[in-house]
């Protein structure tokens, strides 16, 4: 099953192909079957018509003529008449069902006594017995060439049918090709839809299935798009609304006496501001940001520099590049926008749980055709049966992962980003304690170029 082709065009065309080489063999077979028949009452008359005239010859001839006539049946006809005798070795018939329909037609003219080989006495050739008398002397052996029960192929046929057969298959492939055509459309247009893309509209045309799928999958993305739109509506009017009252807020505690309270006030705005851009980010489609080509050691660089300026310990450990592996500088096409929203997910996440005092690691591994973005922490880590319950939103674990600020919406971004860039948010644990959140992407396209 392993050496099948997946794809319905090829595994349809192979079916058909199949089912067209056996039609011809039962054909073939059947022609066979109900030609065999006629052939071998044919061959039995030839044979029983020149016994029989022999026979009449070298009766009616004068007895110094028979030599003679014999001799000129050998030389125009290839007929040759041996004496018979009870000792004669003869091999029997091949068991081919041909020649046995050939010797019962024979023996139903000539009589039961009659003998049917191929082979006397060491000689190659179609032997008949028959009587001129009823002595003992009167049995011959009558040999025709072997090639009068010798059935030449014919080529031409052959060819002929090669070529039928040939262009049934083409036929065959172009019929498979214009069922399967619209529906690598479909599939490639559905994997932009789960990309977060508006793909273009499928054509319409064609067979009224794939026409009715095609128009649904078409109403199904403008009703996509047009939620977006509103979604895009709704996030803005509520960045607007909850964030203008928070700076009123802000404002208000800067101008509050109390330090203690204002600085527990504005722990408390900042948290929601922070809660309020998660849900905007999990909200956000990520579709709307171009694909630009990215210097990925270099963003990741950047974020790291940002981090240790605000005093946390992010390092950026040296890429360690698989054989064969892609490159790793100004060549991978990816949103940068949502890939440094993943990034900065993780990095937090990292600090929240390990202790802004801990040293977070940032790494990244090329594999053969996907990059690996490592945040390493030394965390509680994850158990791993709660690993993919993680990645839902507003999932805690509170045993492992105490605290309980946010709104638990990191790991469930970092997700939806990684499926935009069809790629995955890995949780592994860390030999000697912590996690290790691995966010593999596969860029949507590559250049070459060489690693520094």
């Amino acid at each position: 099953m392993r050496l099948l082709p997946r794809s319905l065009l090829w595994r349809t065309f192979l079916l058909l192909a199949l089912l067209m080489v056996l039609s011809v063999v039962a054909w073939f077979a059947i022609f066979r079957s109900y030609e065999r028949e006629p052939r071998a009452r044919q061959l039995a008359q030839t044979l029983v018509s020149v016994a029989n005239l022999t026979r009449a010859a070298l009766v009616s001839a004068r007895p110094e003529a028979r030599i003679e006539l014999l001799r000129d049946l050998s030389d125009r006809e290839g007929i040759r008449i041996y004496p018979a005798d009870a000792a004669d070795r003869i091999a029997p018939l091949p068991d081919r069902a041909f020649l046995h329909l050939v010797e019962e037609n024979v023996r139903q003219q000539l009589g039961p006594a009659t003998r049917l080989t191929l082979e006397r006495e060491g000689e190659r050739a179609l032997f008949v017995s028959f009587r001129i008398d009823d002595s003992d002397e009167g049995n011959y052996w009558l040999a025709l060439p072997s090639e009068r029960i010798e059935r030449v192929f014919p080529l031409g046929w052959l060819g002929w049918g090669v070529a039928a057969l040939l262009l049934s298959l083409c036929g065959a492939w172009l019929i498979v090709y214009r069922i399967t055509r619209p529906l690598k459309a479909l599939q490639h247009a559905a994997r932009q839809v789960g990309a977060g893309e508006t793909p273009a509209r499928l054509d319409e045309s064609g067979p009224t299935e794939l026409a009715t799928v095609a128009r649904a999958f078409n109403q199904m993305s403008t009703d996509l798009a047009q939620i977006d739109q509103d979604r895009a509506l709704i996030l803005a009017g509520i960045s607007h609304d909850l964030r203008t009252p928070l700076t009123r807020l802000r404002m208000g505690i800067e101008m509050s006496a109390d330090e203690s309270q204002r600085e527990g006030m504005s722990a408390d705005v900042e948290e929601m501001d922070k809660t309020i851009g998660q849900f905007l980010d999990f909200a956000r489609s990520e579709g709307g940001e171009p694909s630009q080509s990215v210097d990925l050691a270099a963003l990741l660089q950047d974020l790291a520099t940002q981090y240790r300026r605000r005093g946390f310990r992010v390092d950026l450990t040296a890429p360690v590049a698989a054989s064969p592996a892609p490159t790793l500088a100004g060549a991978v096409s990816v949103r940068p926008q949502a890939l440094r929203r993943a990034v900065s997910n993780l990095i937090d996440n990292a600090l929240r749980y390990a202790g802004s005092e801990s040293a977070v690691e940032l790494a990244l591994s090329p594999a053969a055709d996907e990059f690996g973005i490592e945040v390493r922490d030394s965390g509680p880590g994850i158990p791993p049966q709660d690993v993919e319950r993680m990645k839902r939103p507003f999932a805690r674990l509170e045993a492992a992962r105490t605290n309980t600020t946010g709104a638990g919406l990191g790991l469930a971004i970092v997700e939806r980003i990684a499926r935009s860039h069809n790629g995955r948010l890995e949780l592994l644990p860390r030999p000697g304690g912590g996690l290790i959140a691995r966010l593999v992407l596969c860029p949507l396209t590559t250049s070459a170029s060489s690693v520094p």
